[in-house]
C-alpha cells in the first residue's frame, strides 16, 4: 500500500484514545442474547451442523462454502463501477457482544452489485481473518452483510494488517471506542459517531475480488455474493490486541475449492 494513497484513510495513533487512559469503562447499555454455535469444541465449525442438522444441512454438504483461500491468478475481479458501496454517516450504532462474535446494527447502507439492490443489516469482525489470500492469513476481517428485497446475499469484506507506522482507521476507532464497555457476551452499547467515507474511497481505489459462496456462520447458506477488497486497511497494534482481547478466536477454518466436496464430507468418508 503506497503512503500517500492511505494519508486520507489513516490517522495517528495519538489520535486514537481506545485504551491506556485512567478513565474507567462505562456500564453496557443493556443485554442480547448470546449465538448458539461458537468457534471451540462441540459449538465450533466441525459440529454446527450437529447444533441443528435441519437449519445447518449446508454447514455440512454446501460445495460453495465460505471462506475461501483467495488465488489472485484465478479468482474473478468486479471493476469499482459495477459495485456501489454507501453507508451514511451515523451519529451512532449499537455495538454488540455476542459471544460468537462483535456486531455493529446498522440499516442505512445499500450496495448496488449487478443489476440487485441490497440494503446494510449489521457488520462483524473475524480475529483472524476467515479468507486466506494466496494461503496467507492476515490478522482481521471485518464483513458488511446485506441483503435484497428478495432474500439474496452479499457480503462486502475488508482484511486488516497491522500498520507500520502506528495508524488506524478512524471508522474502527470509533467502533472500538468502547470495547471494554461489551467485554462480557449478551452484552451492548453504542458507538461514538460512525463516518464510512473513507472506507469507501477506499473499495473504490482497488481491486475487488468477486466470487459466489457461503455464510461463514451458521446456517452457511449459499449463493452470498462475495466482494473482497485486494487492498488491506489498517489497525495499530493497540487497537488490534484490543479487539483480539474480547474476539479472542472467531474463524471458521477454510473450505475446500469452490464446486468440490464439502471437508467435513471428505473427512467422514475416509473414517467409514
Amino acid at each position: 500500500m503506497k503512503f500517500a494513497t492511505i494519508l486520507p484513510f489513516i490517522s495517528a495513533v495519538s489520535a486514537s484514545c481506545l485504551h491506556g487512559t485512567s478513565l474507567m469503562p462505562r456500564a453496557a447499555d443493556g443485554t442480547v442474547d448470546i449465538n448458539s454455535f461458537n468457534y471451540t469444541g462441540l459449538g465450533g465449525p466441525l459440529n454446527w451442523y450437529g447444533l441443528d442438522k435441519s437449519a445447518n444441512s449446508a454447514c455440512a454438504s454446501g460445495k460453495h462454502q465460505s471462506p475461501i483461500n483467495i488465488e489472485t491468478d484465478n479468482i474473478s475481479y468486479a471493476s469499482a463501477s459495477s459495485v456501489h458501496f454507501h453507508v451514511p454517516k451515523v451519529d451512532s450504532a449499537k455495538f454488540e457482544n455476542l459471544g460468537s462474535g462483535l456486531e455493529v446494527v446498522l440499516t442505512n447502507g445499500t450496495l448496488l452489485a449487478g443489476n440487485t439492490s441490497y440494503t446494510l443489516a449489521q457488520f462483524h469482525f473475524h480475529t483472524p481473518s476467515e479468507h486466506r489470500i494466496n494461503e496467507e492469513h492476515y490478522p482481521m476481517e471485518v464483513h458488511f452483510v446485506f441483503e435484497s428485497a428478495a432474500s439474496q446475499i452479499a457480503v462486502v469484506g475488508f482484511v486488516f494488517e497491522l500498520s507500520q507506522f502506528g495508524y488506524s482507521t478512524p471508522l474502527f476507532d470509533s467502533v472500538f471506542a468502547h470495547l471494554d464497555d461489551i467485554a462480557t457476551p449478551g452484552t451492548y452499547t453504542m458507538t461514538d459517531a460512525l463516518d464510512f467515507s473513507g472506507l469507501t474511497q477506499h473499495l473504490n481505489s482497488h481491486g475487488i475480488y468477486q466470487y459466489t459462496g457461503s455464510l461463514t456462520t451458521p446456517p452457511c447458506s449459499e449463493n452470498v455474493a462475495w466482494f473482497l477488497s485486494t487492498e488491506p486497511i489498517v489497525v495499530n497494534v493497540q487497537s488490534y490486541n484490543a479487539v483480539k482481547h474480547v474476539l479472542k478466536f472467531n474463524a471458521r477454518y477454510t473450505q475446500n475449492s469452490l464446486g468440490q466436496a464439502n471437508l467435513l464430507e471428505v473427512a467422514a468418508s475416509n473414517f467409514n
